[in-house]
């Protein structure tokens, strides 16, 4: 054999053992089907490392990066993660339904035993099967311990309240809960004061505070961007199913002074281009990104003066979840002008005029829900009647799950769906991380169906 010969088989066998091991360039292909139906999942999102695709109508995808595991999520389902050396060729790969119905829980309430133990005894009881929990609060405290430096410099972590994340968020998935983390991004009292270059300023050049004496970091400042996306990096390396950013927002008082011009348009772009940012960011953790937004903002063809604007925070999330509570429609809503008295038109209508305005499928959506007492309309308590009521709007429209708001964290079965015996995947069980079938639609088994809509 010439030596032209030896040298070309032994690149390809070189070439055939960079193919096989973990976490070299590689290229993998499959179909993503749903796991109940079979059917193909189109638009599913497929990751290795930094690369992401998307599935084609068919649920067919071909994906080239570097990584050890291949993770799959989809919208109104969950999120699996397959091991690469696990993987056969143009195999087939379930994942299940599944839409999260959650509690919030603050920092302290998950760590206080009685919070933590009855919003629990809740979910084994009732439909409910998340929780939201406080990564980052609004006065900009850290739960936990974080490898961010920039946290234990500001002394955003002086006082802990969760001791092991990770033996907490392993605690939850075994009980078949899906995770969200909630982290407040510009509204920052802590990161304000230790870097008063990057705060809020008034017309005089003080720091401003909000009417409950926070002060907020300036959203055109990119060290905030990035402060932000270390903690949301970092709680996905933890293990949270979604990351969820709240008062991703300007401050709506008037006569602020920021670091850029306070045009509409540079607001909207600074919003925009941070959600884009953490999108790139975490794409090697297959977790999905949710945006709380105000109910407003649906309702209003500007900005609402806070940078959020409904189509552009669209393109840059997997859901949007607006704050639908009754009693934060101050001035109502067309044709309902107490909101408090029509819980049930004030969350459907809603949500119909952004699917409206945005062209985007119901599943896209997932509304915050008012679960405390109104506070605008004369006081009166929102109970079972109330909450059943935002429930059942939040369903009939289709909406991905639904969240509960009392920042007390105190919640009761009232109003809320009886268990169903589903669990996260659907079937009473934690969704498929490991890639491992059900017992309706296993790897390698599709049928010849039509593609599922989005």
């Amino acid at each position: 054999m010439g030596s032209y010969q030896k040298s070309k088989n032994l690149c390809a066998s070189l070439l055939a053992i960079l193919w096989l091991i973990p976490g070299s360039a590689a290229a993998y292909s499959g179909t993503v089907v749903d796991a109940s139906t079979c059917k193909p999942i189109p638009g599913a999102f497929v990751t290795l490392g930094n690369t992401v695709v998307r599935t084609s109508q068919e649920g067919r995808f071909q994906i080239d990066g570097e990584g050890t595991v291949l993770g799959l999520r989809a919208y109104g389902y969950g999120r699996s993660e397959i091991p690469v050396g696990d993987l056969k060729d143009n195999e087939t790969l379930p994942l299940a339904p599944f839409r999260p119905r959650a509690l919030y829980l603050s920092a302290y309430g998950v760590a206080n035993m009685r919070l933590r133990e009855s919003a629990l005894d809740l979910i084994g009881k009732t439909d409910l099967n998340a929780v939201v929990i406080d990564v980052k609060n609004e006065r900009g405290r850290i739960a936990y311990q974080t490898d961010v430096p920039l946290a234990a410099e500001d002394g955003a972590q002086k006082n802990v309240t969760i001791k092991h994340i990770r033996r907490l968020i392993d605690a939850l998935h075994k009980a078949g809960i899906y995770v969200i983390a909630r982290i407040v991004v510009f509204k920052d009292n802590i990161l304000a004061l230790a870097k008063p270059g990057w705060a809020v300023r008034t017309a005089s050049g003080a720091i401003w505070k909000d009417r409950e004496g926070i002060a907020w970091t300036d959203p055109f400042v990119k060290q905030v961007w990035d402060y932000n996306l270390d903690i949301a990096a970092a709680a996905a390396g933890d293990g949270f199913d979604e990351i969820q950013f709240d008062y991703v927002r300007f401050p709506e008082a008037k006569g602020l002074i920021f670091s850029e011009p306070n045009t509409e348009k540079n607001r909207i772009a600074a919003i925009s281009g941070f959600l884009a940012a953490a999108r790139k960011r975490l794409v090697p953790y297959n977790v999905f990104l949710s945006a709380d937004i105000f109910g407003y903002v649906i309702w209003n063809r500007n900005d609402t003066g806070i940078g959020q604007s409904l189509k552009e925070l669209a393109r840059n999330v997997d859901y949007l979840s607006p704050m639908l509570y009754p009693s934060g429609f101050q001035y109502g809503i067309p044709g309902y002008p107490n909101p408090v008295r029509h819980p049930r038109q004030v969350v459907y209508l809603s949500l119909r005029k952004a699917e409206e305005r945005t062209g985007l499928p119901a599943v896209r959506f997932r509304p915050w829900l008012q679960a405390f007492r109104d506070y605008a309309f004369g006081g009166q308590p929102f109970e079972g009647a109330e909450i059943a009521a935002q429930i059942d709007a939040a369903q009939t429209f289709g909406a991905d799950g639904w969240m509960l708001w009392n920042s007390r964290n105190v919640y009761t079965s009232a109003g809320l769906p009886p268990k169903s015996g589903k669990g996260m995947d659907g079937h009473g069980g934690v969704p498929n991380r490991g890639g491992v079938g059900t017992e309706i639609c296993s790897r390698n088994v599709v049928e010849d169906v039509a593609p599922r809509a989005q």
